[in-house]
């Protein structure tokens, strides 16, 4: 708790606040559609890994340059930061994440906001198929910056930022074809707060399905239906086709 008291504390948690904030501002303005046809892949794969690259750079020696909690999560896990500052640092990142798409949200024309590049599985992608793709996204991504921040390393060649920024670059390369490219906890969860909808939100991706209508019977938010309702499960859902 001795951190809570330390300046350099605070200046490391709002630096992952900005930087996150930074971050999904540039990264969704990017991967929004302005014009008909097909998504430019490339064009927001780059956006990413590049904003990605640039904000690590700019943030890295204050904080770490996390600006994603699972990064952070990863850091915890491996004993490399305490569990009182990956609270606050996931907290900031989730928080900074969902200023930046206020803002975006607030910039750009009512027509051509639609879903503010919400992550959403393609078509004939399955939940468990979608979190295979996320969990080896989120992996490379993880891997490479261990890797690349490891003191114990000898002969490290290149930017640290920027090899961050082509992690980030191919997994969206990759994934958006499969769930929009998450990657990023706070980055999915912004949008989807924004506009209260988590039916393809990645926790609900990881969450066996039957818990949330159990939980929320066992609360008594919602009555049990009747023996003769069709279950919802079983009917067809439309998933929208928008990546990111």
């Amino acid at each position: 708790m001795w951190e809570f008291r330390s300046v350099n504390f605070w200046r490391a948690v709002f630096a992952e606040f900005f930087g996150t904030m930074f971050f999904v501002f540039f990264g969704m303005g990017a991967a929004l559609r302005w014009t008909a046809g097909p998504q430019h892949v490339l064009h927001v794969a780059l956006c990413f890994g590049l904003a990605a690259a640039t904000l690590v750079q700019c943030v890295g020696h204050v904080s770490g340059g996390h600006i994603n909690p699972a990064v952070t999560f990863a850091y915890l896990v491996g004993s490399q930061m305490s569990f009182f500052r990956a609270v606050f640092y996931m907290a900031a990142q989730c928080l900074g994440a969902l200023a930046g798409a206020a803002v975006l949200y607030g910039v750009t024309p009512g027509n051509m906001r639609g879903n503010m590049a919400m992550n959403t599985l393609q078509p004939g992608i399955s939940l468990t198929t979608a979190t295979t793709v996320e969990v080896f996204l989120t992996m490379q991504l993880v891997v490479c910056i261990f890797a690349v921040t490891d003191e114990r390393r000898n002969g490290r060649l290149g930017s640290a930022a920027l090899s961050i920024g082509f992690s980030v670059t191919i997994g969206h390369l990759m994934g958006m074809y499969y769930t929009g490219a998450g990657m990023n906890p706070a980055r999915s969860f912004a949008p989807a707060m924004l506009f209260r909808n988590f039916i393809n939100h990645w926790v609900n991706t990881l969450t066996p399905p039957g818990i949330a209508e159990r939980l929320a019977t066992l609360k008594g938010s919602r009555a049990p239906e009747s023996e003769g309702q069709q279950d919802p499960r079983r009917e067809p859902i439309e998933l929208k086709t928008q990546a990111l």
